[in-house]
């Protein structure tokens, strides 16, 4: 099964990109995952549901621990998985 990760988190900061930002960056572009978009108003991240699953536990951890007051996430299924199981 594949999943997409979408996330933001806050408070904003316009300026300066916040620790928690900064965190939450690092923890998905070095996870194991084959799709990665980082923006300053949302980030998208796309792999396996265990790579996947794995970098959402340690981006809600890390980005807390760094300052993060909220952090807003949705995750997808997305294409056929490996067994042939399609997005429902």
């Amino acid at each position: 099964m594949r999943l997409r990760v979408e996330f933001t988190t806050e408070p904003f900061d316009l300026d300066e990109a916040p620790a928690h930002a900064v965190v939450a960056r690092e923890v998905v572009e070095a996870a194991e995952l084959d799709a990665v978009d980082v923006g300053p108003f949302g980030n998208t991240a796309e792999g396996g549901a265990d790579q996947v699953l794995t970098a959402v536990d340690a981006l809600l951890r890390r980005s807390l621990e760094a300052g993060a007051t909220r952090i807003s996430l949705q995750v997808n299924v997305v294409g056929a998985g490996a067994e042939g199981e399609g997005a429902r």
